[in-house]
């Protein structure tokens, strides 16, 4: 099984910098920072599309490309848990429309982040075909 390491390094506030194999990110309240719901919108659509990318491929189907949104909405309460969350994604060009809906379906299904945050928030997927 392939191990993965994440290495945050901050300052004495909310400023900082994730360090992974490949590359960084700046988190916090600086210019350009990532706050951590932007990181886990972000994990949670490169998660999905990576996987429903491979469903795809194993159905042999064909598109142009694709957009992901990931957008939600907190509890009002003192913790601030996720209430709701949807993913979007608008593919561009598909071979077979019917199948790109299973395949969507399929995706969040098998994608880990999208079953870890479906314990605590209502889930949506959000499909949108462009020709």
């Amino acid at each position: 099984m392939a191990a993965d390491n994440i290495k945050l390094d901050f300052t004495n506030t909310f400023n900082g910098t994730m360090i992974a194999p490949k590359g960084q990110i700046l988190i916090g309240t600086q210019e350009g920072g990532m706050r951590p719901y932007n990181l886990l919108f972000g994990a949670l659509g490169a998660c999905f599309y990576a996987t429903f990318l491979s469903i795809v491929e194993k159905k042999r189907l064909s598109f142009a490309s694709a957009s992901v949104e990931v957008s939600g909405r907190h509890r009002d309460d003192q913790i601030g848990t996720l209430e709701y969350v949807q993913i979007k994604i608008t593919i561009r060009k598909p071979s077979d429309e019917k199948q790109f809906l299973r395949s969507v379906e399929l995706g969040a299904k098998y994608c880990s982040i999208h079953e870890t945050i479906s314990k605590v928030a209502q889930m949506e997927e959000v499909v949108v075909f462009e020709d």
